[in-house]
């Protein structure tokens, strides 16, 4: 009974740290009274965790604020910029993308590393293991580094650690926590906590923890690539399923009998918007080879190219009805490499959408392009890490697993 008490109270204590740290990242500047205010506690309690944070590396104080006010000045607060990082990386197609973000989304290093011949699993997660490691290498040694996420292209359950399905790379059932979490043994990263989850959920969670702006809830995030899916947040909480499916909304039907998907059905809207969409028929000597080609046949305004793609945006439109219908979004984000087509795609996209709400007398929820570009799936997975961090009561899964079996597994 003492040692579970013990350990409420520690996890208490955790939880109102990392209250602070949320306030803090959200109203940066705050004094320790004000924090007190903001969150629930004693100004004693939160000056004695605060104390903590600050010689941790979480926090820092700044300049006093002249107020005009008789007695002390209150110290300003703020998230701690460089002593506390985060890594994380996106496991792509043919490629990983790794980045270091301060605690509050800032890039402080980058790098790439293709997967070369072999696209099994583990040989994928070892050239990810490596590009962690290199990035690591080259942060300062008195950086320390937090936490790890990984943005993945399937179904994740993340508190087992395990990726379900990759549609595009042909995996299925793979112990990814716990595979990476054995490269990493008895290097720099070993020990740190390792966090999975599915690409568009971690881009969502990117947008939730590092934009500035004030967050819309819900927030939906459609990531379009060769693959197509969804990060829903709902409630400051990542919607995952039963099963870590949620958000798979590219093999949602649009069109009966429509083209064949990775999946095995037809019609999914992953064959009708994303890449291979634009690409045509892959026997067709003719054919686009890859989004580039698209983008130059773009430029030169080839009439072929100009149908697929606005035939795509179009079908997006429709999902985006469709989502919008589902979820009521206070807000929509799109990424991913299709989006970068600009305007041939997004605008048709845009004009359907519109045209639905219009016919039901609604407004369209409002859409905008993701702030991260590129980066958006990296550095979402280092939000991921993030999120769990600081938010340490919360489960790592809406299906009900135990916290502890993701443990072992990682």
């Amino acid at each position: 009974m003492q040692a579970e008490a013990a350990g409420s109270q520690q996890l208490l204590k955790v939880t109102n740290r990392m209250a602070l740290v949320r306030r803090l990242c959200v109203q940066p500047g705050l004094s320790r009274a004000d924090l007190a205010g903001a969150v629930g506690l004693t100004k004693s309690t939160v000056s004695l965790l605060v104390r903590e944070l600050v010689a941790e590396g979480w926090l820092v104080e700044s300049a006093v604020v002249a107020t005009g006010d008789l007695g002390r000045r209150p110290t300003p607060l703020f998230i701690d910029p460089d002593r506390l990082l985060l890594l994380g990386a996106e496991v792509g197609i043919e490629s990983v993308r790794v980045v270091a973000t301060s605690l509050t989304g800032d890039l402080r290093a980058s790098a790439t590393a293709n997967y070369g011949a072999s696209r099994t699993a583990k040989a994928c997660i070892h050239s990810l293991a490596a590009a962690l490691l290199k990035l690591r290498r080259q942060l300062d040694a008195s950086q320390q580094v937090l936490g790890i996420g990984v943005g993945l292209p399937g179904g994740v359950n993340e508190a087992r650690g395990v990726l379900h399905f990759a549609p595009n790379l042909g995996w299925r059932d793979v112990p990814f926590g716990a595979l990476l979490g054995d490269k990493l043994r008895d290097t720099l990263l070993d020990g740190v906590p390792l966090f999975i989850q599915n690409e568009a959920d971690v881009a969502a969670l990117g947008e939730l923890e590092f934009n500035p702006t004030p967050a819309s809830d819900p927030l939906l995030y459609v990531s379009i690539n060769q693959g197509l899916g969804a990060g829903v947040v709902v409630g400051d909480r990542l919607l995952t399923g039963s099963r870590g499916f949620a958000g798979e909304v590219g093999h949602m039907v649009l069109q009966l009998n429509g083209p064949r998907c990775s999946c095995g059905r037809r019609g999914c809207a992953e064959a009708l918007i994303a890449t291979r969409a634009m690409l045509g028929d892959s026997e067709d000597p003719t054919a686009l080879r890859s989004l580039a080609e698209v983008r130059a046949h773009l430029v030169d305004e080839d009439p072929l190219t100009l149908k697929a793609v606005h035939s795509a945006g179009r079908y997006l439109g429709v999902l985006l009805q469709n989502l919008a219908t589902a979820y009521d979004p206070a807000g929509i984000v799109l990424g991913g490499s299709v989006v970068e087509l600009g305007e041939p795609f997004l605008q048709p996209a845009l004009d359907t959408l519109l045209d639905y709400a219009g016919a039901a007398n609604m407004p369209p929820p409002p859409v905008r392009i993701s702030r991260f570009g590129a980066n958006a799936v990296a550095v979402g997975a280092a939000a991921l890490a993030r999120y769990r961090l600081t938010r340490p009561a919360l489960p790592l899964s809406d299906s009900g697993v135990a916290i502890a079996e993701a443990e072992e597994t990682v």
